[in-house]
Protein backbone atom coordinates (compact mmCIF):
# COMPACT_ATOMS: atom_id res chain seq x y z
CA UNK A 1 0.00 0.00 0.00
CA UNK A 2 3.23 2.71 -0.58
CA UNK A 3 1.01 4.02 -3.54
CA UNK A 4 -1.19 5.11 -1.10
CA UNK A 5 0.47 8.52 -0.56
CA UNK A 6 2.08 9.52 -3.91
CA UNK A 7 1.27 12.40 -5.93
CA UNK A 8 0.43 10.41 -9.09
CA UNK A 9 -2.44 8.16 -7.38
CA UNK A 10 -3.96 10.95 -6.19
CA UNK A 11 -3.75 12.38 -9.61
CA UNK A 12 -5.42 9.72 -11.05
CA UNK A 13 -7.71 9.80 -7.93
CA UNK A 14 -8.82 12.91 -9.02
CA UNK A 15 -9.74 11.96 -12.54
CA UNK A 16 -12.63 9.23 -11.70
CA UNK A 17 -15.43 11.55 -11.06
CA UNK A 18 -15.98 15.46 -11.24
CA UNK A 19 -17.84 15.35 -7.75
CA UNK A 20 -15.27 12.80 -6.01
CA UNK A 21 -12.68 15.47 -7.61
CA UNK A 22 -14.44 18.60 -5.95
CA UNK A 23 -14.79 17.15 -3.18
CA UNK A 24 -11.39 15.99 -2.29
CA UNK A 25 -9.57 19.31 -3.52
CA UNK A 26 -11.59 20.98 -1.39
CA UNK A 27 -11.11 19.00 1.33
CA UNK A 28 -6.81 19.82 0.74
CA UNK A 29 -7.99 23.00 0.54
CA UNK A 30 -9.64 23.17 3.81
CA UNK A 31 -6.91 21.19 5.29
CA UNK A 32 -4.27 23.99 3.65
CA UNK A 33 -6.56 27.15 4.82
CA UNK A 34 -6.91 27.92 1.21
CA UNK A 35 -10.54 29.69 0.54
CA UNK A 36 -12.01 28.40 3.92
CA UNK A 37 -14.53 30.53 4.12
CA UNK A 38 -15.49 30.05 0.27
CA UNK A 39 -15.72 25.88 1.28
CA UNK A 40 -18.18 26.71 4.11
CA UNK A 41 -20.68 28.49 1.90
CA UNK A 42 -20.72 25.93 -0.67
CA UNK A 43 -20.29 23.02 1.97
CA UNK A 44 -23.40 24.47 4.07
CA UNK A 45 -24.90 25.21 0.50
CA UNK A 46 -24.57 21.22 -0.54
CA UNK A 47 -25.75 20.13 3.06
CA UNK A 48 -29.45 22.24 2.81
CA UNK A 49 -31.35 20.00 1.17
CA UNK A 50 -33.57 17.50 3.28
CA UNK A 51 -32.68 14.19 2.71
CA UNK A 52 -34.58 11.23 5.32
CA UNK A 53 -33.09 8.79 3.62
CA UNK A 54 -29.43 10.02 4.17
CA UNK A 55 -30.51 11.25 7.96
CA UNK A 56 -31.97 7.87 9.18
CA UNK A 57 -30.26 4.46 9.93
CA UNK A 58 -27.86 3.71 12.86
CA UNK A 59 -26.68 -0.19 11.69
CA UNK A 60 -23.17 0.21 12.91
CA UNK A 61 -21.91 -1.65 16.04
CA UNK A 62 -19.46 0.76 17.48
CA UNK A 63 -20.20 2.86 20.08
CA UNK A 64 -22.18 6.35 19.32
CA UNK A 65 -19.72 8.39 17.27
CA UNK A 66 -18.34 11.69 19.48
CA UNK A 67 -15.92 14.76 19.39
CA UNK A 68 -15.63 18.40 20.29
CA UNK A 69 -12.11 19.16 18.45
CA UNK A 70 -10.70 18.54 14.98
CA UNK A 71 -7.86 16.12 16.22
CA UNK A 72 -11.00 14.01 17.73
CA UNK A 73 -13.04 14.39 14.66
CA UNK A 74 -10.08 13.32 11.91
CA UNK A 75 -9.11 10.07 14.56
CA UNK A 76 -12.73 9.62 14.27
CA UNK A 77 -12.33 9.52 10.30
CA UNK A 78 -9.34 8.06 9.86
CA UNK A 79 -10.29 4.58 11.07
CA UNK A 80 -13.41 3.87 9.06
CA UNK A 81 -11.73 5.22 6.02
CA UNK A 82 -8.83 2.64 6.58
CA UNK A 83 -11.47 -0.04 6.55
CA UNK A 84 -12.86 1.18 3.68
CA UNK A 85 -9.99 1.36 1.84
CA UNK A 86 -9.12 -2.05 2.75
CA UNK A 87 -12.44 -3.96 2.09
CA UNK A 88 -13.31 -2.17 -0.78
CA UNK A 89 -9.78 -3.33 -2.38
CA UNK A 90 -11.06 -6.80 -2.06
CA UNK A 91 -14.36 -5.73 -3.54
CA UNK A 92 -13.07 -3.87 -6.63
CA UNK A 93 -11.96 -7.64 -7.66
CA UNK A 94 -14.60 -9.51 -5.66
CA UNK A 95 -18.25 -7.60 -6.06
CA UNK A 96 -20.16 -9.19 -8.84
CA UNK A 97 -23.13 -7.43 -8.91
CA UNK A 98 -22.46 -4.23 -11.10
CA UNK A 99 -23.59 -1.63 -8.82
CA UNK A 100 -21.64 -3.20 -6.00
CA UNK A 101 -18.26 -3.24 -8.14
CA UNK A 102 -18.87 0.58 -9.36
CA UNK A 103 -18.92 1.64 -5.81
CA UNK A 104 -16.26 0.14 -4.41
CA UNK A 105 -14.07 1.08 -7.14
CA UNK A 106 -15.46 5.00 -6.20
CA UNK A 107 -14.99 4.34 -2.62
CA UNK A 108 -11.36 2.64 -2.76
CA UNK A 109 -10.07 5.91 -4.48
CA UNK A 110 -12.13 8.43 -2.36
CA UNK A 111 -10.53 6.19 0.73
CA UNK A 112 -6.93 6.49 -0.77
CA UNK A 113 -7.90 10.57 -1.03
CA UNK A 114 -9.33 11.28 2.27
CA UNK A 115 -6.60 8.92 4.21
CA UNK A 116 -3.70 10.98 2.59
CA UNK A 117 -4.99 14.12 3.03
CA UNK A 118 -5.96 13.25 6.68
CA UNK A 119 -1.95 11.46 7.00
CA UNK A 120 -0.85 14.78 5.68
CA UNK A 121 -2.57 16.62 8.98
CA UNK A 122 -0.06 14.54 10.89
CA UNK A 123 -3.61 12.23 12.07
CA UNK A 124 -2.64 8.84 13.77
CA UNK A 125 -3.88 5.71 12.83
CA UNK A 126 -5.83 4.22 15.62
CA UNK A 127 -5.23 -0.04 15.92
CA UNK A 128 -8.05 -1.52 14.15
CA UNK A 129 -10.83 -2.87 16.72
CA UNK A 130 -12.52 -6.20 17.05
CA UNK A 131 -15.21 -5.77 15.20
CA UNK A 132 -13.78 -3.61 12.58
CA UNK A 133 -10.73 -6.95 12.01
CA UNK A 134 -14.19 -8.95 11.72
CA UNK A 135 -15.67 -7.06 9.27
CA UNK A 136 -12.32 -7.24 7.31
CA UNK A 137 -11.95 -11.04 8.18
CA UNK A 138 -15.42 -11.96 6.97
CA UNK A 139 -14.55 -9.98 3.64
CA UNK A 140 -11.30 -11.35 3.12
CA UNK A 141 -13.00 -15.06 3.29
CA UNK A 142 -17.00 -14.84 1.63
CA UNK A 143 -16.31 -16.27 -1.74
CA UNK A 144 -17.40 -13.65 -4.23
CA UNK A 145 -21.33 -13.84 -5.08
CA UNK A 146 -24.21 -12.33 -3.52
CA UNK A 147 -23.58 -12.86 -0.24
CA UNK A 148 -20.27 -11.02 -0.43
CA UNK A 149 -21.84 -8.50 -2.29
CA UNK A 150 -24.49 -8.24 0.74
CA UNK A 151 -21.95 -8.15 2.98
CA UNK A 152 -19.68 -5.71 1.62
CA UNK A 153 -22.00 -2.66 0.53
CA UNK A 154 -23.72 -3.51 4.67
CA UNK A 155 -20.58 -2.39 5.79
CA UNK A 156 -19.89 0.11 3.80
CA UNK A 157 -23.25 1.55 4.59
CA UNK A 158 -22.75 1.22 8.70
CA UNK A 159 -19.42 2.89 7.72
CA UNK A 160 -20.88 5.78 6.44
CA UNK A 161 -23.90 5.46 8.85
CA UNK A 162 -21.28 6.14 11.64
CA UNK A 163 -19.19 8.99 9.44
CA UNK A 164 -22.61 11.05 9.22
CA UNK A 165 -23.58 10.80 12.75
CA UNK A 166 -19.68 11.28 14.00
CA UNK A 167 -19.34 14.87 11.22
CA UNK A 168 -23.12 15.56 12.93
CA UNK A 169 -21.78 15.53 16.66
CA UNK A 170 -18.29 17.39 15.84
CA UNK A 171 -20.14 19.95 13.95
CA UNK A 172 -22.52 20.47 16.69
CA UNK A 173 -20.62 20.84 19.50
CA UNK A 174 -17.64 22.41 17.78
CA UNK A 175 -19.71 25.76 17.31
CA UNK A 176 -18.12 28.63 17.97
CA UNK A 177 -14.54 27.03 18.03
CA UNK A 178 -12.65 30.26 16.45
CA UNK A 179 -9.05 29.34 16.47
CA UNK A 180 -7.54 28.54 12.81
CA UNK A 181 -7.66 24.79 13.27
CA UNK A 182 -10.84 24.59 14.50
CA UNK A 183 -12.50 26.38 11.82
CA UNK A 184 -10.41 24.12 8.97
CA UNK A 185 -11.97 20.72 11.12
CA UNK A 186 -15.36 22.35 10.68
CA UNK A 187 -14.34 23.29 6.89
CA UNK A 188 -13.57 19.09 6.78
CA UNK A 189 -16.86 18.16 8.20
CA UNK A 190 -18.81 19.95 6.40
CA UNK A 191 -17.65 19.51 3.12
CA UNK A 192 -17.53 14.90 4.14
CA UNK A 193 -20.70 15.00 5.77
CA UNK A 194 -22.35 15.55 2.19
CA UNK A 195 -20.34 12.72 0.68
CA UNK A 196 -21.45 10.88 3.89
CA UNK A 197 -24.96 11.70 3.30
CA UNK A 198 -24.65 10.93 -0.40
CA UNK A 199 -23.11 7.38 0.40
CA UNK A 200 -25.72 6.35 2.56
CA UNK A 201 -27.86 6.98 -0.18
CA UNK A 202 -26.19 4.93 -2.42
CA UNK A 203 -25.80 1.78 0.07
CA UNK A 204 -28.77 1.91 0.77
CA UNK A 205 -30.30 1.81 -2.81
CA UNK A 206 -27.51 -0.91 -3.95
CA UNK A 207 -28.56 -3.53 -0.51
CA UNK A 208 -32.61 -2.83 -2.01
CA UNK A 209 -31.56 -4.62 -5.17
CA UNK A 210 -28.98 -7.04 -3.89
Amino acid sequence: MSNIETTHESEEIAQDSPGRRAFLTRMAAAGLGVAAMGLAQKAQAAMAPHQPEADTGHNYLMPSPHATTEKQFRMGVIGPATLSLLTSQIAVDKATDPAAKEFANFELREAIGVTTVLKSLNTPTPPMDAKARATLQKIKTLPAGADFDKTYISAQLANHEFLRDLAETYLANSTGHTSMPEMHGRHLAMLALATFKEHVVHTKNILKTL
